[in-house]
């Protein structure tokens, strides 16, 4: 394979790919959308924000009747209330608007509503009964405890550290499953993106029936490394483009987006799952790769690769429709299936790798597999190409194509 002629379809493919205007018009469209929505919910949550600081301090004069007994008068003048003589005549001011609102606690308040009346203020705005009548009951039962650490513990305010151990050695738990899972986050985002790309690549030539000149010049592995080498640095291009909308949101707007705080003291980065992780990501991708290739090189045209295409992806994401059971019961016979059919087992392994459910010998096997069949699918993907890109209106006969011998200047 000449490095020079291998150089030069890397860079072609990846210039021609990265120069076109859709190219750039779907890959910016996802991170346009990101950065709208982010700014949308920014500008809605600091909205939402204020408008529920102004009903938690608001303060209305009410009367109230509490049958609970946790209500005191004093208390309730601290928040603008007075008791009401009776119930009937409370809810009749409220309607009429002789008073502001009528707050009325049952007996029991967990297991009956607080009844609210009140003027209609607006859909928005009537939230302010609700949080006043809310905070209360909530500072009343409070008060009824007589100790703010006991109403923290009972309003389950408090955290919980698990410690567990495996052979004497305390264990990651979640912490150390998150970045194992990132590869399986990787090589769904690879594909998805990619797969039309790997079956385009070698129909693109084929439509445009230049590939007679090209293989009576180019070796076709020559041509198909390449091209799968030029589809993996625009998939790190498209990547990139993706996840830094994401990243800017997530460190400049984390706050006003509600998003939780990412405590990476607590990920822990063990060499072994993540290596297992890698090789099962490269030899999935490999293996992908050379199917989508060769799938291309048989049919004629870009709408019946689809046709294939699609059930493809559906079958690789079969696995999530089980993942309760791949992780719980990885000894399932179903799971067991998951993991060494070629097409389900990256995902599968990915899953049970990061929860620490793929022992070495089953690691070991379904690394090998990908690579083998990886490789098989690139060489028969060379040789389908090789004759399947002369097949310009009908799709190529696979069993014709492997019994066929190359002629000069198509040699593979």
């Amino acid at each position: 394979m000449s490095r020079h002629n291998l150089r030069t379809v890397i860079g072609f493919e990846f210039f021609r790919t990265v120069k076109k205007r859709r190219f750039w018009a779907a890959t910016l469209a996802v991170p346009v959308a990101v950065a709208v929505l982010t700014v949308l919910v920014v500008v809605s949550n600091q909205s939402t924000r204020t408008a529920e600081e102004a009903q938690r301090d608001a303060s209305i004069a009410f009367v109230y009747t509490d049958r609970s007994g946790l209500v005191t008068p004093e208390l309730a003048a601290e928040f603008g209330g007075m008791p009401a003589p009776d119930a009937d005549r409370a809810v009749a001011d409220a309607r009429s608007g002789a008073v502001e609102a009528y707050f009325a606690y049952p007996a029991d308040p967990v297991t009956e509503p607080v009844q609210v009346y009140g003027q209609d203020l607006g859909l928005f705005d009537n939230g302010r009964y609700d949080a006043v009548a809310r905070r209360l009951l909530v500072t009343a039962a409070q008060q009824e405890i007589g100790s703010p650490q006991l109403a923290a513990l009972a309003e389950g305010t408090f955290d919980i550290r698990a410690h567990t151990y495996e052979d004497g050695v305390e264990s990651a738990g979640f912490g150390a499953a998150i970045p194992p899972l990132l590869f399986l986050v990787l090589f769904y985002a690879s594909i998805v993106l990619l797969g039309n790309q790997m079956l385009n690549s070698t129909l693109e030539e084929k439509e445009n029936r230049v590939t007679e000149m090209i293989l009576t010049t180019l070796n076709p592995t020559t041509l198909i490394v390449g091209k799968i080498i030029s589809l993996f640095l625009v998939g790190l291009v498209q990547t990139v483009t993706f996840a830094l909308p994401v990243v800017v949101a997530y460190v400049f707007f984390r706050a006003n987006l509600d998003l939780p705080e990412l405590d990476v003291s607590q990920l822990v980065f063990e060499p072994g799952p993540l290596a297992v992780a890698a090789l099962i990501l490269a030899g999935g991708f490999v293996l992908f790769t050379g199917s989508l290739v060769g799938i291309g090189a048989v049919v004629p045209t870009v709408k019946e690769a689809g046709n294939v295409f699609a059930p493809l992806i559906i079958v690789m994401f079969i696995p999530l429709y089980v993942v309760s059971t791949i992780i719980s019961d990885p000894g399932a016979p179903a799971v067991q299936v998951l993991t060494y059919f070629p097409y389900t087992a990256p995902v599968t392994a990915l899953l049970r790798n990061a929860v620490g459910a793929l022992s070495g010998v089953e690691a070991t096997v379904v690394i090998v597999e990908l690579f083998v069949l990886g490789f098989v699918a690139l060489r028969l993907a060379v040789r389908l190409f090789r004759y399947g890109s002369l097949e310009y209106t009908r799709r190529l006969s696979i069993r014709t194509a492997l019994q066929q011998r190359a002629g000069p200047g198509i040699r593979g």
